[in-house]
């Protein structure tokens, strides 16, 4: 078990506070088409010969979520982040039947196909439905072949009702505790303006005590932009999820980490998911922070990841002489993409 202090060695110059959620600007973009048909968007970072590192988002988050973590990465890895179907701008599916963890899979698995060659591994770090996306994804051929290692960030693999947190202790009854966060997970309802009221909801609900104003702007910003009917699709699959058989066929070296006080994937998730795992690598619990852990404390996350690569990818790259960029997916300039962004399109 490793604490916010001790995760991660190498580490790269800062950008100024104003800048650090900014999006950062894509080397490239592409859409790939899932085996549903759904289209799925992603976007490449940094060097296109560097060590490749896949970042998946959360439940109402997009690939703006990683905009911290992706600027601590990108000088010296390849970065690939994209939006989860009904996210961002990835499209929107219709019908119930196309947002299930095999939906999360199929996604995964036509961006590392386009994304990365035959033979070509990258390190994956899935952060809360992301981390699910992991582990649904754990059984497909190709993402086991492209897969070095593993960060399961801020998740659990089944069960979240009963130890979400979000209301507060004194409330014990069972079953009202589990039809609120029931509720809280599928509603469709509007989320309402973005005022003081809505981010101080946001604070308590998804970050730690200590969370910086920028912080909680920011988070406000990327859950706000997330439609109502996916938020509600996607959360009905969480109020339902069970990935224990996937967990137990992450057969690559997994890291766990998680906010100590984290309310919707609480630690014992991460306890019982270490326990679990074929290749455990241990737990970076990080004090005080919520479930969005990224934002929160992007130096720490990325510190993980770049100890995942340094001991589980450098080596192969290096003897495989770099790694090419790929992707068939189409193209779209990634200047009109940034222009989108600035334009508030998450």
């Amino acid at each position: 078990m490793t604490t916010a202090a001790s995760a991660g060695t190498a580490r790269v110059p800062h950008p100024r506070q104003g800048e650090r959620y900014l999006p950062p600007t894509p080397r490239r973009t592409a859409y790939v088409t899932s085996a549903d048909g759904t289209r799925v968007y992603y976007e490449e970072h940094g060097d296109a010969d560097a060590p490749a590192v896949v970042l998946a988002h959360g439940w109402t988050c997009s690939t703006l979520f990683w905009a911290a973590v992706v600027r601590e990465l990108s000088p010296d890895l390849r970065v690939i982040v994209y939006d989860q179907r009904g996210h961002g701008r990835s499209e929107i599916p219709r019908g119930r039947a196309r947002y299930s963890t095999d939906a999360l899979a199929d996604d995964l698995t036509a961006v590392l196909e386009d994304a990365l060659p035959d033979g070509r591994r990258a390190v994956l770090a899935g952060h809360s439905m992301g981390g699910m996306t992991l582990m649904a994804s754990a059984g497909r051929p190709a993402v086991r072949a492209r897969t070095a290692a593993v960060l399961l960030a801020s998740t659990g693999s089944a069960r979240l009702l009963p130890q979400t947190r979000v209301l507060p202790p004194r409330v014990r009854d069972r079953r009202l505790r589990d039809r609120f966060h029931r509720q809280l997970l599928i509603s469709s309802a509007p989320l309402g303006p973005n005022g003081p009221l809505l981010r101080a909801a946001l604070k308590y609900g998804v970050l730690g005590a200590g969370s910086t104003p920028e912080q909680v702007a920011f988070t406000t910003r990327i859950v706000t932009a997330c439609g109502r009917r996916p938020r509600a699709a996607w959360g009905r699959v969480l109020a339902a999820l069970d990935l224990d058989a996937g967990l137990a066929e992450l057969a690559v070296p997994t890291a766990v980490l998680v906010g100590t006080d984290d309310k919707l994937t609480p630690p014992p998730h991460a306890h019982r998911m270490l326990e679990r795992l074929r290749v455990p690598l241990g737990l970076t619990e990080l004090p005080g922070l919520g479930h969005m852990t990224p934002i929160e404390a992007p130096d720490a996350v990325a510190g993980v990841i770049r100890d995942l690569v340094r001991d589980h990818l450098a080596a192969d790259h290096t003897a495989s002489g770099g790694d090419p960029a790929a992707g068939t997916g189409t193209s779209e300039p990634a200047k009109a993409e940034q222009t989108a962004r600035e334009g508030g399109t998450v």
